[in-house]
């Protein structure tokens, strides 16, 4: 049976190492801390611990990325965006959402990708923590987004009501990455 893969993409055994930043160094998850800012009526900040408190879900999905290679099979442990974002009480008019990493990286995501049911922030990957270079202790995942969307080290998520580009878009990349449409690169 052959396996379903979008379009322009090629399965790869091992899961390659791609950082657009320094990787961070002496990681504490006692002391990691989540922001949740921008239009939300209730800021709120959570400790890992707390994340980790709220019970994860696993979600099996492949890994995308823009350079054409896909990772199948993976089973990420991580919860929900969207059941974080409904403790903060998003405002009617927030759209889209920035997601800033510990060194600076973002990327920006549009509301209706971050609150899919699939759209988790990640601890584990197949069973075991996932590897600081992958992005430990959190790491955004959204399946249906090639990876520059999901997000290393996640240490914020602004809620905005018009799109800002991130990292990536700033340098071309399309701004909302839907893997089956190959939106790999903005075509302004």
């Amino acid at each position: 049976m052959k396996r379903n893969i979008p379009p322009g993409q090629q399965f790869i055994k091992q899961f390659p190492v791609r950082t657009a930043e320094a990787e961070p160094t002496n990681i504490d998850p006692e002391t990691w801390v989540l922001k949740i800012t921008g239009l939300v009526a209730k800021p709120a900040s959570f400790s890992f611990k707390k994340i980790q408190s709220m019970g994860g879900i696993e979600v099996n999905s492949d890994f995308h990325c823009v350079e054409t290679w896909s990772v199948p099979d993976n089973v990420w442990k991580g919860v929900r965006v969207r059941d974080l974002l409904e403790k903060v009480s998003i405002k009617p008019h927030a759209r889209y959402a920035m997601i800033r990493s510990w060194g600076g990286y973002d990327s920006d995501v549009d509301l209706e990708a971050l609150m899919a049911d699939e759209a988790i922030l990640a601890w584990d990957r197949n069973g075991k923590p996932i590897e600081p270079e992958h992005g430990f202790p959190l790491r955004l995942i959204i399946p249906s987004r090639y990876a520059y969307k999901s997000v290393k080290w996640v240490v914020e998520i602004e809620l905005m009501e018009k799109d800002r580009p991130g990292y990536w878009e700033k340098r071309g990349y399309h701004k909302r990455a839907d893997v089956w449409a190959q939106e790999r690169f903005d075509k302004k």
